[in-house]
């Protein structure tokens, strides 16, 4: 019996320009991630990372001036 690594996966391509990696349900669930979430990857060294978007702090609003 082949013993199998389940976190190998393949890169499938599913556009002229995009490719596409599925990442394990397990691993889903355990980062709190949800279909459709925005992510950021970064190219690193010898690979990527994949991490949740996280929306930039907002500056508080500028009080308006009476003129």
């Amino acid at each position: 019996m082949k013993k199998q690594n389940k976190n190998v996966r393949k890169l499938t391509k599913v556009a002229s320009h995009s490719f596409a990696v599925v990442i394990p349900p397990e691993i889903i669930r355990q980062l709190n991630w949800r279909e459709r979430q925005k992510l950021v990857i970064k190219r690193v060294h010898g690979g990527v990372v994949i991490r949740d978007w996280r929306r930039p702090a907002t500056r508080p609003a500028k009080p308006a001036t009476g003129r």
